[in-house]
């Protein structure tokens, strides 16, 4: 299902995690691995312009201000682009023993501007992100660039939160939420292949409102939702939840504490060209406990067309 997975790398905890979760799934895939470092030796020239009026005089005269920018600029650069290329080489190494081709990306620039200029530009079928970052704080729960950058792309991507469990093997379920929408039974079709490779269990949860009309027609996708992970041998069960879904999902998360949550990257309300990111995705993205797996794909099974109805926002 995934052909070529691409990380960006900035070696902080979350992002070494993510590289983690990307070879892993590269072997499991046998997909192409892409990596990159995005550096910022622009805007340090920008800084050094405007610090110019504080040098001693000796040095504003134009020849020598010229010269002193461009040893500034030459050593910031190579100095950056130094540092990116160990961040590549480390992964490009370990791809390497593994049997892997890895594609090592340095870029100057604003970060999550270079990041989604790339994705937009190349045909990657999976993004890796560690969710927090080098500027993390105490209070963080998704980093900047992480929130930019799915805002901005249409591919699926993993956001990974958990530092301990960056493997595929072990302890925990992939959860997938499900609200009947096209990009839910996505997320169903993609997190029924992970299973697959990972050995992992499912559950299938839904949320639904006091509606016994709209309640009713969600049941029904979750009957069809588990006989399809069944028919794949996946062992799987199968939670209806009442209540508001921004909410219920990102508690009921936290009290079963899954390896993965799979959600669809929209919901039902969605248009099928929708750019945004679905206000309730961006909510379990802050709140989740577990790694989450945005899906863009969209999919129905053959028992459904699209005009079948629906129920739900994710």
């Amino acid at each position: 299902m995934y052909q070529t997975i691409y990380v960006p790398l900035d070696n902080s905890d979350h992002s070494n995690a993510a590289m983690e979760m990307t070879l892993a799934l590269g072997e499991a895939y046998q997909a192409k691995l892409a990596g990159s470092h995005v550096y910022a030796a622009k805007l340090h020239d920008v800084r050094f312009k405007q610090m110019e009026f504080t040098l001693p005089d000796e040095y504003k005269e134009d020849t020598e201000l010229e010269k002193q920018r461009r040893i500034h600029d030459a050593l910031i650069a190579r100095g950056l682009e130094l540092i990116s290329d160990c961040y590549l080489d480390v992964m490009g190494e370990r791809a390497k023993e593994i049997g892997l081709s890895f594609e090592g990306k340095r870029m100057d620039g604003r970060n999550f501007e270079e990041l989604v200029s790339d994705i937009e530009e190349s045909a990657y079928d999976l993004v890796v992100m560690g969710a927090l970052g080098q500027g993390a704080v105490k209070q963080s729960k998704a980093g900047s660039v992480c929130e930019r950058v799915l805002r901005r792309t249409a591919v699926d991507t993993l956001v990974i939160r958990d530092l301990e469990s960056v493997g595929l093997k072990g302890d925990g379920t992939i959860m997938v939420a499900l609200d009947g929408s096209l990009w839910s039974w996505g997320g169903l079709k993609a997190a029924c292949d992970i299973a697959e490779k990972t050995g992992r269990s499912m559950e299938i949860v839904a949320v639904h409102a006091d509606d016994s009309t709209a309640q009713e027609l969600l049941d029904a996708h979750v009957t069809l939702a588990r006989r399809m992970v069944t028919e794949r041998d996946i062992p799987v069960l199968a939670n209806t939840l009442n209540g508001v879904p921004m909410e219920t999902i990102a508690n009921h998360v936290e009290r079963a504490n899954p390896w993965l949550l799979v959600v669809g990257r929209h919901g039902v309300d969605a248009s099928a060209d929708a750019p945004e990111l679905g206000s309730v995705v961006e909510h379990v993205i802050r709140s989740a406990t577990s790694n989450v797996l945005v899906v863009a794909q969209t999919g129905l099974p053959d028992e459904m067309t699209a005009s079948d109805p629906v129920h739900s926002t994710l």
